[in-house]
């Protein structure tokens, strides 16, 4: 099998037909098959997939695979990668929408780059706004950024700074993110599957941190294109932007990125860094009678 696309579903069958439909002119179903996991979702999703994929004929390229554990987003995609044998795996978020040529131009790049072991996609917005979907290392320094949230600290240590302005043309990021990614399977034959110790978030980041560290390239391929709705994934940037204390997956995940690849001193280093910059963001706060910029708990 040339590609496996592998889609966790948990409580979006709605959202994984949607996604299933913008696949199924791209799919030569000799080459290309479909694990669709569902993540334990304890809803009716499980008989609106089974129904969809008989009324649309899609069984001789979709394969339903229900799993009897909600593991997270590491642990789904798992079961996907373990229920096939492939060349190379697509990971897809139930919440996106494939653009035409997407998947024959992820090939191309995946036949052309054999450096490359993981291959992002641009997302963008149904309106073709692109999305910043490729990004640096966190570390103890960008962490300092993101407590302050202060233009000019920003700017100063921009050589740090996780997001990485849109780009138009290919290039090579330290991470990209795992909403669409293809992975090459002789990655996954040197440095293993996910790390189901995150249940969700910094999963991506891990990854490609150690796919990296085994010498493979991240590449990204802006010239497949692919929506992406963010509206199946996490609450975590909503709470956040609400002031509402994030699930405390978020934190359980952070200390475990940064415990695996900088040590228990960097751990108290990054909290140190983000403490320090959240005292310089409440200063101006304070001075400016401005609300708090992030959650008051997050600490």
């Amino acid at each position: 099998m040339d590609l496996a696309v592998v889609i966790i579903n948990y409580r979006t069958p709605k959202l994984v037909i949607d996604s299933l439909q913008s696949l199924q002119p791209q799919i030569d179903s000799s080459r290309h098959k479909v694990m669709l996991v569902d993540n334990d979702s304890g809803d009716d999703s499980l008989p609106i997939l089974e129904q969809a994929i008989k009324e649309y004929q899609w069984e001789s390229w979709v394969t339903l695979i229900p799993s009897p554990v909600n593991g997270g987003f590491s642990a789904g995609n798992n079961v996907g990668i373990k229920a096939i044998t492939a060349k190379a795996y697509l990971l897809l978020n139930s919440d996106t929408i494939l653009r035409p040529g997407a998947i024959a131009s992820l090939e191309t790049a995946l036949e052309k780059h054999p450096e490359a072991g993981l291959i992002s996609p641009r997302l963008e917005w149904p309106d073709e706004t692109p999305q910043i979907s490729c990004f640096r290392y966190h570390s103890p320094i960008s962490q300092f950024i993101d407590g302050a949230a202060t233009g000019p600290i920003t700017k100063l240590l921009d050589a740090y700074n996780v997001p990485i302005p849109v780009q138009n043309t290919p290039f090579r990021p330290q991470w990209t993110s795992f909403a669409c990614v293809l992975i090459r399977q002789e990655v996954i034959e040197q440095i293993g599957l996910m790390d189901e110790g995150y249940f969700m978030y910094f999963d991506d980041v891990d990854y490609c941190h150690s796919a990296k560290n085994a010498g493979w390239n991240i590449l990204h391929w802006p010239y497949a294109r692919v929506v992406h709705l963010r509206r199946g994934s996490g609450s975590v940037k909503s709470d956040v932007k609400a002031r509402k204390r994030p699930r405390s997956y978020l934190y359980a995940s952070r200390s475990r990125y940064f415990a695996k690849f900088y040590g228990i001193f960097g751990l108290w280093l990054a909290n140190i860094c983000w403490l320090l910059g959240r005292s310089i963001a409440w200063i101006r706060e304070l001075i400016n009678n401005k609300q708090p910029h992030t959650c008051e708990y997050q600490e």
